[in-house]
């Protein structure tokens, strides 16, 4: 959806960290943090660098920001330091390559607020074709229609690094990823959880001249893949384990078939070694059901205590009430 959250008014007593994940920045960080100083006055904005060889830190730091480093590289790695060690009540999630339009973010928290959701992410509508390539697009789109087709449910960019987080996302998330596919794991999160979400287009820029993306389209959209499967396997072990089990038992019955014609006519089995393939891929085929009823059982269990765990923390209008209306700004309005 593309929210009209400029007409809420924020708290100005709502704690709201702007978090920027940076990696050889330098080009673009200055212009990044101060765009989110000028979008959110009372916010907090935190970048943490991760092994930068250029003098991103240092610009960081002169341009405003609390500049904090992650050793381990990967933007997971960055994102689980930062939900770890970051307090606020909004966290508002982008990349430091200036490539994000940081005016949306007060109708971004805006939509947070009034419809009390956990995650607000940030579609990317550009119109430029150096802004979002088209290898990357095309990527999105399968990938994102991939998700839907597996879970049920999706979003319309599920690679968008621009987000909005409640607290309750922020502090049950339990970040496994190491690189770029944390996306993909941050929407299959809320998914699973049926947490209240929503889309608001952005407008999707080109990076600053010499700022370099170090997303390698085949490299990353591998892994990206590779973790949606692991994520339907771990989340979805019913379906998984169910139909690789059903294939295999398709394959024996298919098998089996000439089998029984030729047992039926002759009172023989010629082919030995088929048959006892054929109950190999039966009883192999069983045990994948089974394991994927077990397995099934396991995943509730531990949905109900990641459940749990979100519901430990209030829903974000709920942390500072928009009824305290009097010592409101409205951020919105002033950015709409």
């Amino acid at each position: 959806m593309e929210g009209d959250g400029a007409n809420i008014s924020i708290p100005g007593d709502l704690r709201i960290a702007v978090i920027l994940p940076c990696y050889n920045e330098a080009k673009a960080i200055a212009q990044t943090v101060q765009a989110f100083a000028a979008a959110l006055p009372t916010a907090s904005i935190y970048v943490y660098d991760n092994n930068s060889t250029d003098d991103s830190r240092a610009i960081a730091a002169g341009a405003g920001a609390i500049v904090r480093s992650v050793s381990q590289q990967g933007k997971g790695h960055v994102v689980r330091r930062m939900f770890a060690d970051v307090e606020a009540d909004i966290y508002v999630m982008a990349d430091g390559d200036a490539t994000y339009d940081a005016s949306a973010a007060p109708a971004m928290v805006g939509d947070m607020l009034r419809d009390n959701l956990d995650m607000v992410v940030g579609a990317r509508k550009s119109e430029v074709e150096a802004a979002y390539r088209r290898g990357h697009r095309l990527g999105n789109r399968v990938l994102t229609g991939l998700l839907r087709y597996l879970f049920g449910r999706s979003f319309t960019d599920i690679l968008s690094g621009y987000r909005v987080f409640s607290r309750r996302f922020v502090k049950s998330f339990p970040v496994l990823s190491a690189g770029f596919e944390i996306e993909t794991e941050m929407s299959v999160h809320a998914l699973e959880l049926r947490m209240p979400v929503a889309e608001h287009v952005t407008v999707y820029a080109a990076r600053p001249e010499g700022s370099v993306s170090k997303l390698s389209t085949y490299r990353d959209g591998w892994r990206i893949l590779r973790t949606i499967f692991t994520l339907f396997r771990i989340e979805q072990p019913i379906w998984f384990f169910g139909g690789v089990g059903a294939a295999l038992v398709l394959a024996g019955v298919m098998l089996a078939v000439p089998l029984f014609i030729t047992y039926a006519q002759t009172g023989l089995v010629p082919r030995f070694p088929t048959a006892i393939l054929i109950t190999g891929l039966m009883i192999i085929g069983v045990l994948n059901g089974m394991c994927g009823l077990i397995l099934d059982t396991v995943v509730r269990g531990r949905k109900e205590m990641k459940r749990l765990a979100y519901l430990a923390f209030p829903a974000p209008a709920e942390a500072c009430p928009l009824e305290a209306s009097a010592i409101c700004s409205d951020v919105g309005a002033a950015h709409r």
